[in-house]
């Protein structure tokens, strides 16, 4: 009170400590306290702050608490997720947190193949090329609807394989397949190829490519989202965190954006709660690392 009113009024500061009951050195200790440098204890959460946001501009303001002190921490620092996370929320600095998902109805196969459910909703077996899992998903442009195909390593979530277009062919899985195979080298012993009873993923024409490629078939229950889980999980990731904070005019804009982030972002940058907060990339080199060392 005697800060905010010395310069308004006449009274002296003694004046006014003696009407209000404070000594005069009182105030005088404050002031030389508040104008001091800030303590180590000040000095370091705003060196701290400093870094976070840093970190969040990095991310294009998506990471959170456990993600940023993940970047924090390699770069370093000694800081626990609750320290982050305080001054986050003191900062009103957030990250974005994916919406309840619910799957699109799929389009099943009057006539499907008698493909079995080889899965069981383990997805990660712990080893790479054992598990791959693929969807289609629907991204609005101005031009229409864009379709996506992706197949992704269960155990390292990397996106191995995709394909876009403008109708829902089988062709666009069949692209999508065959580009994941060729990126693993051709390597396909074993690998069960995962996904929904849509009618793309139980047509003759897959079940052929599959054959062609080495390939074992595998699809959850009609209807039943969780038993392709793991895939859902990574729509809901590219809408929240990229698609859906943009507008495409064409579809040629949306397949270079979206192209762009799952190479760079995704598959590169953007850390995994589920691999231990690094990348799949950077996962899956640990991973044959310590396998040709064992």
């Amino acid at each position: 009170m005697i800060e905010g009113e010395k310069a308004a009024t006449r009274h002296t500061i003694g004046r006014m400590a003696e009407l209000l009951g404070v000594s005069r050195s009182g105030y005088y200790a404050w002031a030389a306290r508040r104008d001091a440098a800030p303590g180590p204890r000040q000095a370091r959460r705003a060196d701290l702050l400093g870094k976070i946001k840093v970190a969040h501009d990095a991310s294009d303001a998506v990471n959170g608490a456990p993600r940023i002190t993940a970047d924090l921490r390699e770069a370093g620092e000694v800081v626990s997720v609750k320290t982050v996370a305080r001054l986050m929320r003191e900062n009103d600095i957030r990250g974005i947190s994916p919406r309840p998902w619910r799957p699109v109805t799929t389009l099943a196969d009057a006539n499907p193949h008698a493909i079995p459910d080889l899965v069981g909703r383990r997805f990660d077996q712990e080893a790479l090329n054992v598990v791959w899992t693929s969807d289609i998903t629907y991204l609005a442009t101005g031009q229409g609807w864009l379709y996506l195909a992706a197949v992704r390593d269960g155990c390292s979530r990397r996106v191995i394989g995709y394909a876009f277009a403008d109708t829902l062919h089988t062709d666009l899985v069949e692209t999508a397949l065959r580009r994941a195979v060729t990126f693993r080298d051709g390597d396909t012993s074993g690998v069960v190829f995962h996904a929904d009873r849509g009618a793309q993923y139980t047509s003759a024409q897959l079940s052929d490519a599959a054959a062609d490629l080495g390939v074992r078939l595998s699809v959850g229950r009609t209807g039943v989202c969780w038993d392709n889980a793991q895939q859902e999980s990574f729509w809901s990731t590219l809408k929240t965190e990229h698609y859906n904070r943009y507008t495409f005019p064409t579809r040629a804009e949306a397949i270079a954006a979206v192209s762009t982030w799952i190479e760079d972002v995704y598959n590169r940058r953007r850390r995994h709660s589920a691999l231990g907060q690094i990348s799949p990339v950077a996962f899956e080199h640990r991973f044959t690392t310590a396998a040709q060392a064992a």
